[in-house]
């Protein structure tokens, strides 16, 4: 449901660029991650961290690009997203020993530490790659092939990738315990 919560900008963004063109799409992407991040905010109680760091990237980067009116700008705020992910997750397992990862899926994974060491490494792997595919995309096709490609490929490889690693690790997945009637 996550997922699904988070493209909510995406989509918009997609919408508004196919509508009203790339520098409306822009500040309706700023202003869908700030309505989530207050829904977040009244709805739980908290906000997601991605979702803040998401939310001051966007802001400082699509700001810029309605400011200067230079595409350039919101074309890198997917491969900042990627790359700031991507080196959450290495210092913090490298420097603070923290797996991120594991906190995230060890309600649903059993699994030995070397296991959620590699996980995290393939994830630290796919987001400095989506990165740099998002950066070629994005400079050598049209800006609508890239918005295509950020909602349609984006979208479709993180699905696979998140299946491929639940098919590599469904032998340490846990049962869900069902509830006595």
């Amino acid at each position: 449901m996550k997922f699904l919560f988070d493209l909510i900008p995406v989509i918009l963004f997609f919408v508004g660029f196919k509508l009203y063109g790339i520098f409306a799409a822009t500040a309706i992407a700023i202003g869908a991650t700030f309505a989530l991040i207050i829904y977040a905010k009244i709805r739980h109680g908290k906000v997601d961290k991605m979702l803040l760091v998401n939310g001051a990237i966007i802001s400082v980067l699509g700001s810029i690009t309605l400011l200067l009116h230079d595409t350039t700008y919101i074309m890198w705020k997917p491969t900042v997203l990627y790359w700031v992910g991507a080196a959450v997750l290495l210092i913090g397992n490298v420097f603070f020993k923290k797996n991120f990862i594991q906190q995230m899926m060890g309600k649903m994974i059993d699994a030995p530490i070397a296991i959620w060491n590699k996980l995290n490494l393939a994830w630290v792997i796919f987001l400095v790659l989506l990165g740099f595919l998002n950066l070629y995309v994005a400079f050598n096709y049209s800006l609508n092939t890239w918005v295509n490609f950020k909602l349609f490929g984006v979208t479709s490889m993180m699905l696979i990738f998140v299946i491929a690693q639940t098919i590599a690790l469904r032998k340490y997945l846990i049962e869900p315990v069902e509830e006595e009637k």
